[in-house]
């Protein structure tokens, strides 16, 4: 069997004796390379200006890690910089908040060609290899260029707008445009993959008959949706087991019989975060019943805090949850609980397994599995409520939910309260047909279907059978 290599902008090296680090990228990549020879390179997270900056590897039982340092010039211009303040807010809708500066551009391509170059010391030419997310976008034309003609494929773990978001990328061909040199790529919806299509066929591709291959300067790309998984039957398990722990025993002590409903969102602006308190505000101001007797848990660990725009969101979260509770709050009862610290998976689990709802609303996001975890976490006998942004790509799987506009404080309101007035027969209906659909598409499902799709475009498979496509 080839060895996988999986390439992503961060790498978390395991401790010895130690599970993996949580997270939706570990957890994939720990999949897909299930019962087979892998290699996981990427950034090490740590910034060393030092001279000659050498690769760390480390064995981790069959996973072979190979870490790097970046300067601090690679990480203000490639990561603050055109990853971050560029690519990140377009891809999600926010044409508005791109910042783009030419020597952030130029770093984004320098620290792809300075993984290529590390890479190409370490590949083999039977590797099959897979690149993570939108940090590594022109990688696969990095290593074409030094000579590599293994199967690459990329996938995009967050959304993928329509082409008139797309073009407003500037040099756009220089980043998003060679996403043509990888032989498979995948994205977590439809509506995305379609976006994509349409993007290429703007920019003069050839399409083949079936819609699913692109023909762009005699290379020939796949593209797909492969909606992103988790470890359903695990997961469950472990919020089994998490709901009788000493710490969801103090949660659900300090609720005092209130029923709880749970955020849990990284510090960012495409999540939905403010949007979602005010519609607990209304809620909580037009349906007087309901005060002292729902409490708001909001986990929110804070990121990239040097970008200003993450520092101005944390300030203006602090300020509406401090208004929220001194408004309505009362002298035994804190409406909103606002956290800003992350917590274990067993932790979260047993938070999730005690919620009456899950409050799932970004403005815009890739697939979000904070929602598949929750319905994971549920008793399946007396399951809580999903309340699910229809801008979070898990909509398309989870309609069971009771989906939402993050953009209609009412309407957001509205399903608050259905969710804490639904019948238990109504709750278990849907939780079961969500709970099917997250069983059925997992994580290994997701690892075995794009694996086996990129196997299928290898460079022989394209020359001799993609090219009918397009005659």
């Amino acid at each position: 069997m080839s060895r996988l290599v999986i390439v992503s902008n961060r790498v978390v090296v395991p401790e010895p004796g130690k599970p993996p680090p949580p997270g939706g990228l570990a957890v994939a990549v720990h999949a897909a390379l299930k019962d087979r020879e892998g290699l996981w390179f990427g950034w090490s997270g740590k910034v060393d200006d030092g001279p000659n900056v050498e690769p760390v590897v480390a064995v981790r039982d069959k996973i072979t890690y190979v870490v790097t340092d970046l300067s601090t010039a690679d990480y203000q211009e490639y990561y603050n910089g055109f990853a971050n303040r560029v690519l990140w807010p377009i891809l999600h809708y926010r044409v508005d908040l791109a910042e783009f500066n030419r020597s952030d551009l130029t770093g984004y391509l320098r620290v792809n060609g300075l993984f290529a170059d590390q890479l190409a010391k370490l590949l083999e030419p039977d590797d099959i290899i897979w690149v993570h997310d939108y940090h590594l976008i022109p990688l696969a034309r990095e290593l074409r260029q030094r000579g590599f003609n293994n199967p690459i494929g990329f996938f995009l773990h967050i959304p993928c707008p329509p082409p008139d978001l797309l073009f407003t990328i500037p040099r756009q061909e220089q980043s998003l445009g060679v996403l043509s040199h990888y032989d498979l790529v995948g994205f977590q919806t439809e509506n995305d993959r379609a976006n994509y299509g349409r993007y290429l066929a703007m920019s003069k591709a050839t399409v083949s008959r079936d819609g699913l291959a692109y023909s762009v300067d005699g290379r020939v790309t796949r593209i797909g949706a492969f909606p992103v998984g988790i470890e359903t039957r695990e997961y469950a398990g472990l919020a089994v087991e998490a709901e009788d722990s000493p710490f969801a025993h103090e949660v659900r002590d300090s609720l005092s019989g209130r029923k709880l409903f749970l955020g849990v969102d990284r510090l960012d602006y495409s999540k939905g975060i403010i949007h979602r308190l005010e519609a607990f505000g209304h809620f909580l101001e037009n349906e007087p019943e309901w005060s002292n007797r729902v409490t708001l848990l909001q986990i929110t660990p804070k990121s990239r805090e040097e970008i200003p725009e993450y520092h101005d969101m944390s300030r203006a979260v602090n300020e509406l949850v401090g208004g929220l509770n001194g408004r309505l709050g009362e002298a035994a009862w804190t409406p909103v609980r606002y956290i800003n610290r992350s917590y274990s998976r067993p932790a979260l689990a047993g938070i999730f397994r005690q919620s009456a709802a899950a409050l799932v609303t970004p403005l815009r996001d890739g697939m979000n599995l904070v929602a598949k975890e929750f319905v994971a976490a549920q008793n399946p006998d007396d399951p809580g409520v999903l309340i699910l942004s229809q801008f979070a790509g898990a909509a398309a799987e989870l309609d069971a939910a009771l989906i939402v506009n993050p953009h209609e404080t009412e309407g957001m309101a509205a399903a608050m309260k259905q969710a804490l007035e639904m019948p238990l027969d109504e709750r278990r209906d849907r939780h079961a047909l969500m709970y099917a659909s997250i069983e059925k598409y997992n994580i290994d499902w997701w690892a075995e279907t794009f694996l086996a799709k990129l196997a299928d475009t290898r460079r022989s498979f394209l020359i001799g059978q993609l090219r009918s496509l397009f005659n």
